[in-house]
């Protein structure tokens, strides 16, 4: 039985889409959920919307946002036209160091070259002719080189050739449902620009703040993506609790393992700030918000699987689709889970790697501060995937097995063929 459903076609196409796999999240037509489901549905989710709204506003950044301590540098772009060997001191012989001719896009020195010299260590980048670098020049001045420094290479070109391909790629296969998606995306970061960094800046929890900016964005999400529908609603509410149990658990795990949060980051953050943070509450949130898009994918799969299932045969009952959707759940939860964690370990790679050289002991390894909140991070969030499988599969399960499941296209059009014989067979 297929475990996904069909991609759903732009209005006016002749024809369904076969059914995806794996892990696409396209649905074809939404069948009628009788009055009771859409009753109980609107029940359990108004309040939830309303409580995320309440939230957004008393949570809603007001004033002015506080400001680094130090004084910010100005940055422009500028070229490397030239890079040889040269002495880190005047006169030292020692040839340590890379001199650098920039040629200078902006600042007080526009179109001028400017000599830099950079040291040449394991830890700096190598420069080449041709780089195209950025330098933040502190004030002073303008004709004196020790005014400036190269902070890092400019990317901005690599990196807008890489989002047009990814929206070409997600439009080509999703159609309007990729479109769709990419809108969903874009409102993913108003959100979280416009709302939870704000407002964690302005002195507000940060794991309500987290909690209240991932409900938005998954309301937000789901029916921007996938319709209002009975199906969605109820990816909606398996998300909901998931989420719900991955804050209480990380909050009570956080707490018991004592960790603070104070990694190298959240320090040069409340250094800069000049002000203290809920290094703990910045922790919580990080792990909600990262946990929300696995999330997505889980609940949605599953209920998309149990309508699929529903359509297929009619006759099964919410304890049948509820066994049949688990058994595809198994599935999906473990390559999922697998996901996770290896998303954890690629992105603590440098930390992994630090640690297997310094020669300490597996125990006192696991149990230090950053690997333990990795540790946290990853298994909290697996068990809210684990969880969000049996959790959503028993919603749709109750839902799906109370609603009017629709006829195949192929069976609506071959009964419209046999009235259309009858028809000529009475003339």
């Amino acid at each position: 039985m297929p475990d996904e459903t069909a991609a759903s076609t732009p209005p006016g196409a002749g024809r369904e889409q076969p059914s995806g796999h794996g892990h696409g999240h396209g649905h074809g037509p939404a069948s009628p959920a009788s009055r009771r489901v859409r009753l109980l549905l609107v029940g359990l989710l108004v309040p939830c919307a309303l409580a995320t709204l309440v939230g957004m506003v008393l949570l809603w950044p007001s004033g002015p946002l506080p400001t680094g301590t130090q004084p910010a540098q100005q940055v422009f772009d500028a070229e490397v036209v030239a890079a040889q060997a040269a002495d880190c001191s005047p006169g030292s012989g020692d040839r340590g160091c890379a001199g650098l001719t920039l040629r200078m896009d902006g600042g007080p020195l526009p179109g001028r070259d400017l000599v830099q010299v950079v040291p040449v260590e394991p830890s700096t980048p190598r420069f080449a002719v041709g780089d195209r670098v950025r330098v933040a020049w502190s004030g002073g001045a303008a004709t004196d080189p020790g005014s400036y420094q190269v902070v890092d290479f400019q990317r901005s070109g690599p990196l807008v050739a890489l989002a047009v391909a990814f929206a070409l790629a997600v439009l080509l296969l999703g159609r309007w449902r990729g479109l769709a998606a990419l809108v969903a995306l874009g409102m993913s970061l108003v959100v979280l620009v416009l709302f939870v960094l704000p407002a964690i800046l302005a002195g507000s929890s940060p794991v309500w703040v987290a909690v209240v900016g991932a409900c938005l964005i998954m309301f937000v999400v789901l029916y921007l993506t996938h319709g209002l529908s009975a199906r969605t609603s109820t990816a909606v509410l398996g998300t909901l609790a998931s989420l719900g149990l991955i804050a209480l658990l990380s909050a009570v795990f956080s707490a018991l393992a004592r960790l603070t949060g104070l990694d190298d980051t959240t320090a040069s953050l409340i250094a800069t700030l000049g002000a203290p943070i809920d290094a703990r509450g910045l922790l919580l949130a990080g792990i909600v918000i990262g946990a929300l898009g696995v999330l997505d994918d889980v609940t949605v799969t599953q209920t998309s699987a149990v309508w699929e299932l529903r359509a297929a045969n009619p006759a099964l009952g919410a304890r049948a689709l509820f066994a049949a959707g688990m058994r595809i759940g198994r599935d999906h939860v473990s390559s999922a889970v697998n996901t996770l964690v290896l998303a954890y370990a690629g992105a603590s790679l440098p930390l992994m790697l630090l640690f297997t050289v310094s020669g300490r002991g597996p125990g006192d390894v696991l149990t230090s501060q950053d690997v333990a909140t990795e540790i946290v991070r990853t298994l909290v969030g697996s068990i809210g995937l684990v969880a969000s499988v049996p959790i959503t599969t028993g919603l749709a399960a109750l839902v799906a097995g109370r609603e009017e499941p629709a006829r195949p296209e192929s069976a609506r059009q071959e009964s419209g063929r046999s009235l259309g014989r009858r028809a000529r067979r009475a003339r």
